[in-house]
């Protein structure tokens, strides 16, 4: 998949990261993604989004999604809604797969139905929509920005202890009513 410049260092102003430490089960990937479970079933088994916190190993296991793991759901979700291949979004998926958090989250990706391009700047933007043909992007830091909103209101557990966990946002009135009814 062709790419813009190096991007290293963190970039001011982009979403954080979600904690590490902290998983997501199939139901709430699905719900965070806008996916089908069927659909996170076959994107498992076909090997397109594997689960990277735990995967499923027999009867009764519970697959264990990270939130990268979440936004790369949303993301080739988006894709197939515009058209792209299976084949040009397996090369995204891997492409994204290889990148750091900082690219993640100031990235755009851009198609034309049949190839991915990546974009890190307005000008590799810019050059990709004068080309003439029809273009569609998908800027990684705002699909970043919905995926942890939908978290913050849907369950997650600790990878270390199994815990479960609310994540709510500051001032979340619904989620401090359910924590204090809970507990």
């Amino acid at each position: 998949m062709p790419r813009g410049g190096p991007r290293d260092e963190a970039v001011p102003g982009t979403p954080t990261p979600a904690a590490d430490e902290v998983g997501y089960r199939g139901p709430t990937a699905c719900a965070a993604a806008g996916i089908t479970y069927r659909q996170l079933d076959y994107w498992a088994r076909t090997a397109l989004v594997e689960p990277s916190i735990r995967p499923a190993h027999g009867s009764g296991t519970q697959r264990l999604y990270s939130f990268r793991d979440i936004l790369v759901l949303k993301i080739v979700k988006r894709l197939l809604d515009t058209g792209v291949g299976l084949q040009n979004i397996r090369v995204a998926v891997a492409h994204l797969r290889g990148r750091g958090v900082a690219d993640l989250a100031g990235m755009t990706l851009m198609s034309d139905g049949a190839s991915v391009y990546e974009c890190t700047s307005y000008d590799e933007v810019v050059d990709l929509v004068q080309g003439g043909q029809g273009v569609f992007g998908i800027a990684v830091g705002a699909v970043w920005r919905e995926v942890e909103a939908s978290l913050g209101t849907l369950q997650g557990e600790r990878t270390d202890t199994g815990e479960t966990l609310f994540r709510h946002h500051p001032g979340d009135e619904l989620a401090r009513r359910r924590r204090e009814r809970a507990g």
